[in-house]
């Protein structure tokens, strides 16, 4: 929600936005200035969507969801990104152009435009196809990875669990050829009593030589599928339910055997971290700059908040919305960005047109494409004429754009990749 996108990624790091590997095209994805290509119109956000344009695209229809009527033009450029598996990439700049369904189609891309086009509605069969996608990628551990064959991971198993949620169906009946479940799959990456105190209950990315390494973004995503739900979960109406850690009782091989147990755990963890670190997730991706994680912190506010932890999900909540956190600022202008924020408002029974003095709700539609503006008569009279000077130099620049392949990469998972 495990992902955006995010949004608003992984090996070790989660991302707004699912990678895909595509090389540089005959025309650019987005021009010099970063507006979108004419071949995706309905796609929200100004940067070069190669690597997340359905990543954040999924976030965005999730989002309106919670607080009004998805775009229609957005819905139908979503559904028109999915290849005739049913899977989908990471964005396809040619849709008329067949799929490779052995290199480019990502579990993590077409687990969120699920997530989207179920919350858009009327588009069950795009999103069954999707569906079919996942079980027919489906590892015999029950988990998914991030691409066809990978081993499993949580992240990936945790957002295909908030798939099945989200077009309501129950993730436990998703069951592996081999009879294993997402979540046999996803609690096998829960850290038990056998690790330090402040480590039980998260989550590892996956196995590192054999070990498994607590991880803030993991635990994150895990922790809302562990309650067997997707990125747009509600909370619960109940009152306040307290958070505690995973208990040890002597055993040191003892951790959680349901899911529900699984979440409580996690729970526990993510509220102590956050505790200790002022409200906040620090960055945990490889090479990243070391500060705050504003994705991963609105992750586990939409976790804890979707478990009832509306205390321990305020905190966090009240950290972001800070002008000190400047969240603000990191959000300006990312669709999936402002949809993860949106997301973590609603969960938390905030106001996301009031979220620290900003309307999370007005910035996202002004990510919104813009409608091409009718051609001038002078403009016509340019192009009869092979157009002015400026126009040449901007087409030759476009042109070098293209050649170079520039792209904005946002997924971590990727970066580890390569």
């Amino acid at each position: 929600m495990a992902p955006s996108f995010a949004v608003h990624a992984r090996r070790g790091a989660a991302a707004l936005a699912t990678a895909a590997v595509l090389g540089a095209a005959a025309a650019p994805a987005a021009f010099a200035d970063g507006s979108p290509s004419p071949a995706a119109p309905g796609l929200y956000g100004a940067k070069d969507p190669k690597f997340d344009g359905v990543f954040r695209q999924s976030l965005v229809l999730v989002a309106q969801g919670t607080t009004g009527r998805p775009d229609e033009a957005a819905v139908n450029w979503l559904a028109g990104q999915q290849c005739s598996d049913g899977g989908f990439a990471g964005y396809r700049a040619d849709t008329g152009k067949a799929c490779d369904p052995k290199a480019g189609e990502f579990t993590d891309a077409t687990s969120a435009a699920v997530q989207g086009l179920a919350a858009a509605g009327g588009r069950s069969a795009a999103v069954q196809k999707g569906l079919d996608w996942l079980k027919g990628h489906q590892n015999e551990d029950g988990g998914w990875g991030m691409t066809p064959g990978a081993a499993s991971d949580a992240n990936s198993t945790s957002i295909a669990i908030g798939a099945f949620a989200a077009a309501r169906q129950d993730p436990a009946k998703a069951a592996a050829k081999s009879g294993k479940s997402p979540y046999d799959a996803l609690l096998s990456f829960q850290l038990g009593c056998d690790k330090k105190e402040d480590e039980r209950g998260a989550f590892a990315y996956m196995p590192q030589k054999g070990e498994l390494q607590a991880n803030d973004l993991a635990s994150a995503a895990a922790a809302l599928a562990a309650l067997g739900k997707g990125f747009g979960a509600g909370a619960p109406k109940q009152s306040d339910k307290p958070v505690k850690p995973l208990e040890c009782t002597g055993d040191e091989n003892a951790k959680p055997q349901d899911a529900e147990a699984a979440a409580d755990a996690v729970a526990g963890y993510l509220a102590k971290k956050l505790d200790a670190d002022g409200g906040q997730l620090k960055s945990s991706m490889p090479g990243a700059p070391e500060g705050p994680d504003f994705g991963a912190t609105a992750d586990a506010v939409i976790a804890l908040a979707a478990g009832g932890h509306r205390e321990a999900a305020g905190k966090p909540l009240a950290w972001l919305e800070s002008k000190d956190s400047k969240t603000a600022e990191w959000a300006k202008g990312d669709p999936g960005r402002l949809a993860k924020l949106i997301l973590a408002a609603h969960t938390a029974g905030a106001d996301p047109r009031a979220f620290g003095g900003t309307d999370l709700v007005r910035q996202l539609a002004d990510t919104a494409p813009k409608p091409q503006a009718t051609a001038t008569p002078q403009a016509k009279e340019e192009k009869k004429d092979g157009g002015s000077d400026s126009s040449r130099w901007w087409v030759l620049g476009a042109a070098f754009i293209a050649s170079v392949g520039v792209g904005i990469l946002l997924s971590g998972r990727m970066k580890k990749k390569q």
